[in-house]
């Protein structure tokens, strides 16, 4: 069963046509990868689901059609989103993050502690104060506080250690097992473990659906659509 359906989605953003009419979906449960070279829209793709930027298409979650909703109801229909700059608010404490992301009458605060127990041993510590693997485990810790039914994760591994990307890859190996993600990913290791399905971009384009392990054992189509291999 296919919990999103984008069907010719199409963004501008000034001058660029960036998005070019892609369709693709998204299957209930389990990661599906979004990958492209940089600057091929995944992000602005993440972005366009949320409402975030102007965009035209169809675009269904959950049978409905979401289009038209504005952001803050997409998010209540259970859409949490991490994005690539973290985005923590670096003013206030880990504790004080955690609240504001608060949206259901029950937090799961067991499970954000269990996946990052360095969270709650840093709690009163100002967020801008946590390092680049610190502030990653708070943004993806807010998004897992309320029972979202997909999770929009953009580039979770983007410039962090190996020892700490091996512990993203854990987190979310046990949130796929909980939720659906679409995931934004360069490093095509953590794809590989995590990945059921991928989805490749180029130039605003789909140019690639299938199996995420079928795409990885294929080096040459590797190197012809994401420039590496």
């Amino acid at each position: 069963m296919n919990l999103l359906s984008i069907k010719d989605l199409h963004v501008y953003l000034g001058e660029s046509h960036v998005l070019q009419g892609i369709s693709f979906d998204v299957a209930e449960g389990g990661v599906t990868a979004l990958l492209g070279r940089n600057g091929v829209g995944k992000t602005t793709t993440l972005r366009a689901l949320l409402g975030l930027v102007d965009r035209r298409g169809t675009i269904e979650f959950a049978g409905d059609a979401i289009q038209r909703v504005p952001t803050h109801k997409i998010v209540r229909r259970g859409v949490g989103y991490v994005p690539e700059d973290r985005d923590v608010f670096a003013g206030l404490t880990v504790d004080e993050n955690l609240r504001l992301a608060e949206r259901d009458a029950e937090p799961q605060y067991a499970l954000v502690y269990d996946l990052f127990p360095e969270l709650r041993e840093r709690g009163k510590q100002a967020a801008g104060t946590l390092s680049g693997g610190q502030q990653q485990m708070l943004a993806i810790g807010r998004a897992l506080l309320n029972d979202n039914r997909v999770l929009l994760v953009d580039e979770p591994t983007k410039g962090l250690s190996p020892l700490l990307v091996t512990e993203v890859a854990l987190v979310l190996e046990r949130v796929s097992e909980l939720t659906t993600v679409l995931l934004v990913e360069q490093n095509l290791g953590v794809v590989q473990r995590v990945a059921r399905d991928a989805v490749v971009l180029d130039t605003g384009r789909v140019v690639h659906i299938g199996p995420a392990k079928e795409l990885l054992d294929d080096r040459p189509m590797i190197h012809r659509m994401l420039g590496v291999g």
